[in-house]
């Protein structure tokens, strides 16, 4: 599993990067997870209002910060 947080760098893409990678490793999923600074790139996957989560190239999320539990409903739904 892929998992990207596609943001250029505010706090709240920083705060979602944290959060992500603590609910992989607390769940122990195995997943590879990427954080996209680069505006072109977000620019690319369609997204205008970031922190935006993507799941193995689908974008589950944009424009806000979820706690844990809602992170983690997102990669078992993927």
């Amino acid at each position: 599993m892929e998992i990207k947080i596609l943001g250029p760098g505010c706090p709240k893409c920083k705060q979602l990067d944290r959060l992500v990678r603590d609910v992989v490793s607390e769940n122990s999923i195995d997943a590879t997870v990427i954080k996209v600074e680069d505006i072109v790139e977000i620019m690319n996957y369609g997204i205008m209002v970031t922190p935006a989560l993507l799941i193995n190239d689908k974008v589950v999320l944009k424009g806000s910060v979820p706690s844990k539990d809602e992170i983690l409903k997102k990669i078992k739904e993927a």
